[in-house]
């Protein structure tokens, strides 16, 4: 019997390594990618540990190589779902009696398993199955990857180290116990180091998961069930179900023993699981978890006291960087007039000097957005934009999709604060900029906090701090995460905890205690020493 009480340090958070010319990473890379890019991968449904086909398939292709397949995957049928539900609820019990030191070793082991024996691997598979750049896809996975399972050991030991106050004649402590039915974790295409926390944090928490990846996110997701299996996570803990999302959040929201759902994804998806909830509150046994991070209309908000270099820069950076397809990307910017003349010129040297390619090719800042769904919607907002007497293209406006998914970097300018793609959701490589009068400064903070139904990133830039202050409170609502004289994207797990409300979340910030809490079931335990012999109180007498 191990009695050991043990506290885990602090993590360091992984280094980004720079894929430099010459580098050995930049060599390595390039093989993974070949090996990857040369081999269709196949891709089954993964329950209590055992591979399972159906005659249901699809595939994968690469969003900037459409005609190239990377994988065949299987899908699965309302039978495989309720089979994983069962398989779970078997698991649970023994996952759940671990100790939780043995369940945090699993998660380091996954950690140590990524940063270095698989490193690589899994950075090509995001970079080909997902379109990004090597910086962002070394960012995503490994690097958040492993910090979400070190800091998230980390902040599980204070959890479970938070105790109530005892006296001497009694004994009171806090047992956290895990849900009791089993968590569904439908995650997104454009972060693998999410996906991977969606799951793994319940987990980590002595909880089962059913785990519904995106389709077009499926290699690197793959990659990493098997990388779990290998660390030792337990057959059953985790459930890898390709497949449709309507037909697994069908059978899961009707089961009794639907414990919660952890989300990353639209908002409108997010408020359907919502209804089917509701709709089937009866039929469980205990109150769902319902966590989500979903949609962003993500501000830059200038003050004319600024520096024009580093405004343009968080535009170019924080709107561009993997073609906008983050929660976080800036979508919108308010620049005031009498700086936007240098501001538009910065960017539109930056815009003129940007490649736009294939994800193999290294020189490239820009790749392809993630499928033909997401690249027609982008076209239709320049579309609008160009036929629009409210908006006016300033830069780029175009897009190919003959090889690949490519949308030119584009930059709107917006006549009125109100204009369609100022107030809507893009998720693509899109800015739109209003230019207000400096006088306006206050007046179009407020626009800003009214614009959007969203809350989930923002930026305030200005070197005069009482301006920065105004603009921090009227605004410290519209934004889960604010940055000062930043892009508004870039959280970094233990440093910025991240998430949003309104209609961007229920706020319970990834990468911190406040969401490992959330996939719990406290339970307070007292133990009385010598407990009471009468029930009469002192007080309880007819003398005086």
């Amino acid at each position: 019997m191990n009695n050991t009480i043990f506290t885990f340090p602090k993590p360091a958070n992984e280094p980004v390594l720079g894929y430099a010319p010459g580098s050995p990473e930049r060599k390595e890379i390039r093989k993974a990618l070949d090996e990857l890019y040369n081999t269709v991968t196949e891709i089954p449904i993964i329950i209590g540990g055992k591979e399972i086909r159906t005659k249901e398939t699809g595939t994968v292709v690469m969003p900037t190589e459409k005609k190239h397949v990377l994988a065949k995957y299987y899908k699965v049928t309302e039978k495989e779902v309720k089979l994983a539900i069962k398989t779970a609820m078997k698991a649970k019990a023994e996952w759940a009696a671990m100790p939780w030191m043995q369940r945090a070793s699993i998660n380091l082991k996954i950690a140590d398993l990524i940063a270095h024996k698989y490193r690589y691997i899994v950075n090509a598979a995001c970079m080909l199955g997902q379109g990004k750049t090597t910086m962002q896809a070394e960012i995503d996975a490994p690097c958040e990857l492993c910090d979400f399972l070190r800091y998230n050991v980390w902040y599980a030991s204070k959890i479970y180290s938070d105790q109530p106050a005892s006296d001497a004649r009694t004994l009171n402590y806090n047992v956290y116990r895990p849900l009791e039915g089993f968590i569904l974790g439908v995650t997104p295409f454009n972060f693998t180091s999410i996906a991977s926390n969606l799951c793994m944090s319940p987990a980590l928490m002595g909880n089962v998961c059913l785990w519904k990846p995106s389709t077009t996110s499926l290699l690197s997701n793959y990659i990493l069930m098997k990388i779990y299996k290998e660390a030792g996570l337990p057959d059953g803990v985790v459930n890898f179900l390709p497949g449709s999302g309507s037909l697994i959040g069908k059978v899961c929201f009707a089961d009794p023993d639907f414990g919660g759902v952890h989300f990353t994804g639209s908002t409108e998806t997010f408020k359907g699981f919502w209804r089917e909830i509701g709709k089937n509150i009866d039929v469980y046994k205990t109150y769902p978890k319902i966590v989500g991070e979903t949609g962003g209309k993500d501000f830059i908000f200038v003050h004319n006291s600024a520096n024009v270099d580093q405004v343009a820069t968080a535009i170019v950076r924080g709107a561009f960087e993997f073609q906008g397809q983050k929660c976080s990307a800036a979508s919108r910017a308010y620049v005031p007039k009498s700086i936007w003349p240098k501001v538009k010129a910065e960017v539109g040297k930056m815009i003129k000097s940007i490649k736009v390619g294939d994800v193999r090719d290294f020189s490239a800042f820009v790749n392809a957005v993630i499928d033909e769904k997401s690249f027609d919607n982008c076209m239709k907002y320049i579309e609008n934009a160009k036929k629009s007497k409210d908006e006016e293209i300033v830069f780029g406006g175009t897009g190919d999709k003959r090889k690949g998914w490519f949308v030119q970097p584009t930059v709107i300018l917006a006549k009125t604060p109100n204009c369609k793609s100022i107030r809507e959701e893009i998720f693509g490589p899109i800015i739109t900029v209003y230019v207000y009068d400096d006088k306006d400064y206050e007046k179009t903070l407020h626009l800003c906090n009214e614009t959007s139904p969203y809350a989930l990133t923002g930026a305030i830039f200005a070197t005069d701090r009482a301006a920065l202050m105004q603009g921090y409170d009227i605004l410290q609502y519209a934004a889960g995460n604010i940055y000062f004289n930043d892009k508004p994207t870039g959280a970094v797990v233990g440093q910025q905890p991240f998430g949003g409300a309104r209609a961007s979340g229920t706020n319970d910030k990834a990468g911190s205690y406040l969401n490992l809490i959330r996939w719990t079931c406290p339970q307070c335990i007292k133990e009385t020493f010598d407990p009471a012999h009468d029930y009469k109180y002192p007080f309880i007498s007819s003398k005086e």
